[in-house]
């Protein structure tokens, strides 16, 4: 039997284009002891992937290797198995790749519940859900009353955070990048307001949403935001750095907000990656499951078809035209 993966050949310069990957017509290996042979059925496609494309050795997580299959989470089936840890059935979140099957010791993969809907496993209880509880929770550290600023809210992540930030009491302010989105975070999902930066007036909008000024600034995006919102923040305010979406396809990044103003309101500034809790995955993916049953996370899935679609794909994450957590069905 064969099937199809799909390997990083170069490094893209500025936009993600086809050329950089190559599809792999490939044999499917015989197992050898404790290995297992996972179907993968659903894809997750998220920003941090253009950082792991680039050559930068001095990153979080090094780079996919050229010639190696492309990066990425997913939900599988196991469908032949040597590992009495992984009988066949079992269904398995981690980290797969662009890739059809996966022979392996099942390293980085964890059991998951067959009862739970793979695509809220890649929506909530995956990456997205405990970067958003890590990242406003346990770095940015809120207490109820204050408001939060949440960029990329209409985001995997952004979307997250604001019903966490809501759950516990905040107020909850938004900013996405089209009208359908600000009423999808108003409406459906209880943000107090949102601004949808490519047509307001970023400073007059912030001062209307905020008139109080802002307490934790949750980073996903970077771009003209960003100043905007340092200038509304509150003395001993938290700026939690999750990721700067509007610098990924740049050659160089746009230059940051002045220091002075760090210093004037004693504002603290922490960048955060996932790899660096991967040990705590499983906690942390139950501290999220709890708002889910409680009812208070809600998430759309934006599915595109077939291992190929991630190749074009992908690019929806950067011009911001999906609609939900963005993931393939295989």
């Amino acid at each position: 039997m064969t099937y199809k993966a799909i390997k990083l050949i170069k490094r893209p310069q500025t936009t993600i284009t086809p050329d950089v990957f190559e599809v792999m017509e490939m044999e499917t290996p015989t197992l050898g002891e404790g290995q297992i042979l996972v179907r993968q059925t659903h894809m997750s496609l998220d920003p941090a992937m253009r950082g792991w494309m680039n050559e930068d050795r001095n990153s979080y997580i090094p780079p996919v290797e050229l010639g190696d299959v492309m990066r990425s989470n997913g939900v599988g089936e196991v469908v032949e198995s040597q590992n009495e840890k992984f009988p066949v059935g079992t269904r398995v979140a981690g980290l797969i790749g662009w890739t059809e099957y996966l022979a392996t010791s099942g390293a980085g993969l964890n059991p998951v519940p067959p009862e739970i809907d793979p695509e809220a496993i890649l929506a909530v209880l995956s990456l997205p859900g405990i970067t958003a509880y890590h990242g406003l929770m346990e770095v940015a550290r809120p207490k109820a009353g204050e408001t939060v600023l949440v960029t990329g809210a209409a985001g995997s992540v952004g979307s997250i955070v604001g019903q966490i930030a809501k759950a516990e009491g905040l107020r909850v302010i938004g900013v996405a990048g089209s009208d359908e989105k600000c009423k999808w975070l108003t409406d459906e999902l209880g943000f107090d307001a949102v601004i949808n930066y490519k047509t307001a007036d970023l400073d007059t909008a912030l001062t209307q949403a905020a008139p109080d000024g802002i307490d934790v600034f949750f980073e996903n995006t970077g771009g003209p935001i960003q100043h905007v919102a340092i200038n509304h923040m509150n003395p001993h305010g938290r700026v939690a750095i999750c990721g700067m979406i509007a610098d990924y396809n740049r050659t160089t990044a746009m230059p940051g907000p002045s220091w002075i103003l760090l210093l004037k309101r004693r504002l603290r500034v922490e960048g955060f990656t996932m790899p660096d809790e991967r040990h705590r995955w499983g906690e942390l993916s139950q501290k999220v499951g709890a708002y889910l049953m409680a009812g208070q996370i809600k998430y759309r899935t934006h599915v595109l078809e077939g291992l190929e679609s991630a190749i074009d794909g992908i690019n929806l994450l950067f011009s911001g035209e999906n609609r939900g957590k963005l993931m393939v069905k295989l």
